[in-house]
């Protein structure tokens, strides 16, 4: 966890420093991605996210693409690819609300 917020602030201050030279910097931050690493894991390592999926790397690969080709005013930000789990716990109604 430190060192995603290490890559974080270090995103931000690239950006400060390099935006002067038209350089742009962004960081990506995917949650739970299935890989080969994460093969062994079963549905109910996701379950708790708002999406409760894993994601596929291709996800991954078009937010680059998109923050490379379309978000060209994009700078010092961090693009999150995770499933919602940082929007917090899905709401769970019950029949009475």
């Amino acid at each position: 966890m430190a060192s995603k917020w290490g890559l974080r602030r270090l995103t931000k201050a690239a950006a400060l420093e390099l935006a002067p030279d038209g350089v742009r910097v962004c960081s990506v931050h995917p949650g739970a991605i299935r890989t080969r690493m994460t093969a062994g894991f079963g549905d109910a390592y996701t379950a708790g996210q708002p999406i409760p999926r894993f994601g596929d790397p291709e996800e991954v690969a078009r937010m680059v693409l998109f923050i490379v080709m379309d978000a060209t005013f994009s700078t010092g930000s961090e693009f999150i690819v995770d499933g919602g789990i940082l929007a917090g716990a899905p709401a769970v109604l019950t029949p009475d609300e």
